[in-house]
């Protein structure tokens, strides 16, 4: 559905239009450009919205069925842009991951969203009252799209930092369920990455087409800013990854020390209790010359023997860290 529809001159709103064909007419007549908000448009409301601003057909389509990666296309005059914001929930410590299609024109740009966020009414209040970040033109409502995004990954870093530290935590307290959490949060990691890296590309893509066409340069500072943002976002997500393989590399190794020590104690065991059934296996035989089994002695000394190597064992293991 249409959840706003409005035409801008000069950076100003100046009507909201209650039909596509008005919204047309509206934009041609007094030379602004129009923002379309869709939020989970039917095939049917986002083709008559495609009918009346000449939208590329494969782009539509992508637009439909969704699941796309951050990418930049060309068609013709028409510009499409597919975004991938993050929303970390602090409920269940989980991202959760949304979409974003915008289309420009010359004198319109199209959002469509998905999802609940990011709300892009924010990002239009925001920029209404500030005439400046809207007089460019659709490119600076793009900007203002690009600019809240990349916002909203700050949140998703610190909360999958935050894990990282628990998983830190639960690594050398000896939690065995750390290995799950561990593969979840990778998968998490990978996730973010695949939506956050292809970004650069399209925001240095952008910088390039506002440099050849002698935009603005406080335009072209404002995607510079976001570039830079969306470069230090990448770098820190793949510092989490490689922290992730080492944590789990050390558990792993851990897990094996601990398997050690366990069959060192088992083996210690076995050992100290393997000598008194020696000895009372070798005169359990009965064999008749047997000098000890007529020995007055014999069975103290037996008995004797018994618990001195078991002692003398479990001391030897026990200073070799065995037990």
């Amino acid at each position: 559905m249409i959840v706003d529809n409005a035409v801008y001159v000069d950076g100003r709103r100046t009507a909201d239009p209650t039909s596509l064909e008005q919204t047309f007419e509206t934009v041609r007549e007094r030379n602004g450009f129009a923002w379309i908000g869709l939020y989970r448009p039917t095939e049917k409301e986002l083709a008559a919205v495609a009918t009346e601003f000449e939208l590329p057909e494969l782009a539509v389509e992508d637009a439909l069925s969704g699941h796309q990666r951050a990418k930049l296309e060309k068609y013709g005059t028409t510009t499409f842009v597919a975004l991938r914001p993050a929303h970390y929930i602090d409920e269940t410590e989980k991202v959760e991951f949304g979409e974003v299609h915008v289309f420009l024109g010359e004198q319109f740009v199209i959002t469509v969203r998905h999802f609940e966020w990011p709300d892009l009414s924010i990002v239009r209040h925001r920029m209404e009252h500030d005439a400046r970040l809207l007089a460019p033109g659709p490119i600076g409502v793009l900007y203002g799209i690009l600019d809240q995004i990349v916002d909203d990954y700050a949140p998703v870093i610190a909360g999958l930092e935050n894990d990282i530290d628990e998983i830190e935590d639960q690594l050398f307290n000896g939690d065995r369920t750390v290995s799950r959490r561990i593969y979840e949060l990778s998968s998490e990691v990978m996730t973010f990455q695949r939506a956050v890296n292809p970004l650069g590309g399209v925001l240095q893509s952008l910088r390039d087409a506002l440099a050849a066409s002698g935009a603005d340069e406080s335009l072209r500072d404002r995607f510079r800013d976001v570039h830079d943002h969306v470069i230090r976002i990448v770098e820190r997500a793949d510092g989490f990854r490689q922290i992730l393989q080492n944590a789990l590399l050390v558990h792993t190794t851990l897990v094996g020390q601990a398997q050690n020590d366990e069959v060192k104690k088992i083996s210690s065991w076995a050992a100290i209790l393997f000598t008194p059934t020696l000895v009372g296996t070798i005169y359990g035989m009965n064999f008749d010359h047997m000098p000890e089994l007529h020995w007055a002695l014999g069975y103290p000394f037996a008995l004797a023997l018994m618990l001195a190597t078991g002692i003398g064992l479990y001391y030897a293991f026990k200073r070799n860290n065995w037990l």
